[in-house]
């Protein structure tokens, strides 16, 4: 759990991710095209990502543990609350607020 709360707290926008998975390759693309800069952790290509995903399915509380989004460094979720705050107009206020856009 150490490592996710310390890594996640480095940058303004964190995503733990698997290489393969195609909701955090969604997700990744979202922020991206929201100018957004995020910092990709690839627990799959981690030597400690096995440690981490399990420390990411307790926070979450479901498994599979990806993608999870950490802005500001706070847990947000994974897709579906990431999705429910882009539609509702309130993830760019949040991405503002932690530094990831000057826009």
């Amino acid at each position: 759990m150490d490592m996710v709360t310390k890594l996640a707290g480095q940058r303004a926008v964190v995503i733990f991710s698997m290489s393969s998975c195609c909701m955090c390759h969604t997700v990744m693309r979202l922020f991206r095209e929201l100018g957004v800069n995020p910092t990709v952790v690839e627990l799959d290509e981690n030597p400690r990502g096995k440690e981490m995903e399990k420390a990411l399915a307790r926070l979450l509380g479901r498994n599979p543990a990806v993608p999870a989004v950490f802005i500001g460094g706070r847990l947000v979720g994974s897709t579906d609350k990431v999705m429910s705050l882009h539609l509702g107009g309130n993830l760019v206020p949040l991405l503002r607020n932690a530094g990831a856009i000057w826009v």
